[in-house]
């Protein structure tokens, strides 16, 4: 029987389409829908044999996994048990909806909530290894359909083993007609090449595939940025950011030089920095903490700079008006470091100033940092 093709027009509600591909699917059919990067064919796992026909199609042997595909990230959750790590929730806030698949570990399948809802049978289409694989697809088609499915959807590309995946609806005809329920024919995909994926640890990654995003890019989405700052970046936020640095390395069991490695990176910056090292006193009182300071160099706080960051700390209400100066959109990554006040400016004062104003700072930094998922 040939398979029914459903015309997504670009301009138009794509309801109807939906509604009909949420029907085959939960009758045990096979869809073929776009995404951004290339065509999926895609299965319920809640519904008797419609994986096995997937496996089929694919010529995919039973002991491996395909690729839970979300509508959302919300629906990723019952998929683990637990929550996910810090980096795992940096890829799929920053990378999703987007090219990237993720395969994260899992520590007992068996009880995650998506086993204990549809029994353990679904278990072996949703897991491999102790892993999941998921990928959340930046395509409008593709989120409305996913989104509206009361169960995991798993899926491949829409094409036979061997071939190349299919960026076009005529493409996974030519492979696929007869051998598929439904295809929503969205034209030629945006991308043209398939999504990176990336095995996540607790702590690091690793790239499996480079596809629409290249080591670099995933290099970006993986790395929590912070970023202190204050007018000439001598004083306060040096002293902020060494603090922060030791604080987080205690955290994670590691030395201030590997936090990036960690991908952690804590720095500071000025308004109107720039201009030389790091205050004496700032070195001294910084160094009674166990903090290295004397290296530091100014940095002028720039729009491109603060673009980067995940959390701005701003030394006070003017340091948090120049930010957002800088780029309105950065209003909801900026705050000030003391809530809701300002941490004043001990330049010209003596050691004894400068001790004060580091207690004042470190009590801020270890409040923030509470706040953040690292």
């Amino acid at each position: 029987m040939p398979t029914e093709i459903i015309k997504i027009e670009q301009q138009t509600s794509h309801r109807d389409a939906i509604e009909r591909a949420t029907e085959v699917l939960q009758n045990g059919g096979l869809v073929a829908f776009p995404t951004e990067t290339v065509y999926g064919l895609a299965a319920r796992v809640d519904v008797e044999g419609a994986v096995s026909r997937l496996r089929t199609v694919k010529g995919r042997s039973e002991n491996k996994a395909f690729t839970v595909h979300l509508g959302n990230q919300e629906q990723a959750e019952p998929l683990i048990v637990g929550q996910f790590s810090p980096l795992a929730k940096r890829f799929m806030a920053r990378g999703w909806p987007g090219p990237l698949s993720l395969i994260v570990p899992v520590s007992d399948e068996l009880a995650t909530p998506v086993a204990k809802k549809f029994g353990d049978v679904v278990c072996d289409s949703l897991y491999y290894d102790g892993t999941v694989g998921m990928r959340c697809p930046d395509d409008s088609v593709a989120k409305a359909f996913l989104a509206g499915i009361p169960a995991p959807v798993v899926a491949a590309s829409a094409n036979l083993a061997g071939q190349a995946p299919p960026l076009t609806g005529a493409e996974v005809l030519a492979a696929l007609d007869g051998q598929i329920d439904l295809l929503l024919d969205g034209g030629r995909t945006r991308h043209n090449q398939a999504s990176t994926i990336v095995r996540v640890t607790d702590d690091d990654y690793e790239v499996i595939r480079t596809g629409v995003l290249d080591a670099r890019m995933v290099e970006q989405l993986a790395m929590l940025r912070i970023l202190f700052v204050c007018t000439g970046n001598t004083c306060r936020s040096p002293m902020a950011e060494g603090i922060a640095k030791k604080i987080v390395a205690e955290r994670l069991n590691c030395s201030v030089e590997a936090l990036p490695k960690k991908k952690v990176l804590i720095s500071s910056a000025g308004t109107a920095g720039g201009f030389g090292s790091a205050a004496e006193n700032a070195i001294t009182v910084m160094r009674h903490r166990s903090v290295e300071i004397s290296e530091h160099q100014s940095t002028h706080l720039t729009r491109d700079i603060a673009q980067q960051m995940d959390h701005i700390f701003a030394l006070s209400g003017a340091h948090r008006d120049a930010v957002v100066h800088l780029d309105r959109m950065l209003s909801d990554r900026v705050s000030l470091l003391l809530g809701d006040s300002d941490v004043q400016d001990p330049i010209g004062g003596g050691e004894a100033t400068y001790e004060e104003c580091a207690k004042v700072i470190e009590k801020g930094v270890r409040a923030r940092l509470q706040e953040i998922d690292i």
